[in-house]
Parts: structure tokens; sequence; C-alpha cells
């Protein structure tokens, strides 16, 4: 028996009719020797800092930089169902092989990969990586899986993005909100892309008044 772990329900139900998984469960299909299971999203995320130590519970500038040694991750409390639907199948006896199904890219391979460690598993995973649902293009996927391995530094790339997010948004959020007494979000690419929009606005701004 197989397990394939998508990244969306509507992917996993594409892919459960093709390969004929037809029975619906709760939280999963079923069929032909497979079962298709769905995250939805991340469904777990990066502790806040309070965990690491509750004295990060209060913003102060003498408590900065936070840097974790070893990074914490919680399950989303909106998607705890689905997790344990997850973490029940991938535990599941018959579960022999786990395809990773994520969307092909980043994020998906990271959305699987958390899901995977958390539920401490060491059964072989493959990796179905495709760019459309057609049946055609499902089935040529499935007949060329690839070792799971083969994408570690592309989950590497995604922790490393996903890690430098919490640090320059933890960090730098606290810092600037202490400094100007308000509470200001800071993020590694929200605020560049925001001073951006700033800097294009006062530009035409000057250009409209010294026309």
């Amino acid at each position: 028996m197989k397990l394939i772990v998508t990244e969306k329900p509507s992917v996993a139900k594409s892919i459960a009719t093709v390969i004929n998984a037809k029975t619906k469960k709760d939280g999963y299909y079923e069929g032909n020797d497979y079962l298709v299971s769905w995250c939805i999203g991340h469904l777990l995320g990066l502790a806040e800092p309070s965990t690491y130590d509750e004295k990060y519970t209060k913003w102060r500038k003498e408590d900065l930089p936070i840097l974790p040694d070893n990074w914490k991750y919680l399950p989303n409390p909106n998607a705890k169902k689905q997790l344990n639907v997850l973490m029940e199948l991938i535990k599941r006896n018959d579960i022999q092989t786990i395809i990773n199904a994520g969307d092909s890219g980043r994020e998906g391979e990271l959305i699987f990969r958390l899901v995977y460690e958390h539920a401490k598993s060491k059964k072989p995973v493959q990796r179905l990586w495709i760019s459309s649902l057609e049946e055609s293009a499902v089935k040529e996927g499935l007949a060329n899986l690839r070792p799971g391995a083969d994408y570690d530094k592309l989950y590497k790339a995604a922790l490393c993005r996903n890690q430098s997010d919490w640090i320059v948004g933890m960090n730098f959020s606290r810092l600037f909100s202490i400094n100007y007494n308000t509470k200001l979000n800071v993020g590694r690419v929200q605020t560049p892309t925001l001073a951006m929009v700033v800097e294009r606005h006062d530009s035409a701004t000057r250009s409209l008044t010294t026309a």
C-alpha cells in the first residue's frame, strides 16, 4: 500500500480519480492499493519566541536578537484534525511507501517534509513532480517517480527562506516597535517592497510638483 500526500484537497481528489482510489474516507481517499490524503497549506509553523523562553513574552531590546539553536515547529491550530489524519496514515503498518505529491516547488517540498518529520517516519519517500493534473500527466509522473532525497537541497532552501523570514520578522518588528513606541510589522520581503512603492510614489509626487 502506498500513501500519496498532496498540498491541497482539490489535488488529492484529482489524483485519486486518475488512480481509481474512489472510496472517500474522513480526510483521505482509498482504493487500488493507494491512500490519497492532503495537507491544507502549512499544517505546521514556526513556534513563537515565548516557546523557546518565557522571557520573550515581553518585548525588550536587551533580549534581541532572538536566534533559536533548535527550531521548533508547532501544529496549526486550525488544521489539527487533518494533521492527525496524516499522522495516523503515515504510521499505518500497511503503508510501505509515501509519495510526496506536494506542489512542484520549494514551498510544496517544505509543506510535505515538515509533516513527514513531525511523524518521525523512516519509511521511504518518492517524489511526484508534475505541473498538470491532466490524467496523462499524472500517470506519467507516477510512472517516473524519483527518490525523495533528490530534492533535499530544495527542502533546505525552503527551510532557509522560512527561518530567515522568522528571524527578520520577529527581531526587527520588536526592535522598531520598541524604538518608536508603537507596534510595527517588519518583514524580509514585505518591508523592502513597501519601501520601493513609497519611493516610487515620492518620485512621482516630486515630478508633479516641479513640472
